[in-house]
């Protein structure tokens, strides 16, 4: 079986040294750019099966080339780093395309799990031929299309598994950590913000009104809830 191919596109170089050489410990061949437009170029070369990408690059932000990334679409899964603690940072480069994040200073085991899951998800995308209408939504899991109206709206792979985790199963309380488990496919520390943030970028394409969402419900305490009225 051929080894994960993945590209790790850091400016920090004791940081892309380190990074590096524990990945390819692990078994992946690894590609390393610390700049940014070459990292966008290795990235659409098409090579590659995953690309960890940090946010604060020479010549090209990590936010701008995921954008152009997925604009010009180029779907392989994108783990961003980030260093940056506001949480309205992370759901900008959730809702540019990035499949995952993990802010700096990150624990290497936590990261080696992410990518574990996005390599796992990749290929799987959306099979079961559902349909789904809410709202004003119409949603074609098998398609990867989401609909209001007559216009598209742009979801991530993982947006994407998310609501439909969320659609399979509606008025149930799910807590953070069944959705890390069955959509994101590892273990977190209970601090993690993942689910929230991606909840809220969730919220901000499907709602009419994100502020007082009538699909995905906050369980304070308990998790989140998806109500189809």
């Amino acid at each position: 079986m051929s080894r994960a191919r993945i590209l790790l596109v850091e400016d920090e170089p004791s940081l892309t040294l380190t990074l590096g050489d524990r990945l390819r410990a692990e078994g992946y061949e690894v590609a390393t750019e610390r700049d940014g437009a070459r990292g966008e170029e290795r990235a659409r070369a098409g090579n590659v099966d995953l690309v960890v990408l940090d946010l604060n690059l020479p010549t090209k932000n990590g936010l701008d080339i995921c954008r152009d990334l997925r604009r010009d679409g180029v779907t392989t899964p994108i783990l961003m780093l980030t260093a940056r603690a506001d949480v309205v940072d992370r759901i900008v480069g959730l809702k540019l395309g990035a499949d995952d994040y993990l802010p700096k200073p990150f624990d290497t085991l936590e990261l080696l799990a992410r990518i574990e899951a996005l390599l796992r998800r990749a290929p799987d995308s959306f099979t079961g031929g559902e349909r789904v209408r809410f709202g004003d939504l119409r949603i074609d899991f098998a398609g990867a299309e989401v609909v209001r109206g007559e216009e598209p709206i742009d979801l991530s792979t993982l947006e994407l598994r998310l609501l439909r985790y969320f659609v399979e199963h509606p008025g149930k309380v799910l807590s953070r950590d069944e959705l890390l488990d069955k959509v994101w496919g590892y273990d977190a520390t209970p601090v993690t913000r993942t689910v929230d943030v991606h909840v809220a970028s969730l919220r901000q394409k499907i709602e009419s009104v994100p502020s007082k969402p009538r699909h995905l419900l906050t369980v304070h305490g308990r998790g989140y809830k998806f109500v189809l009225g």
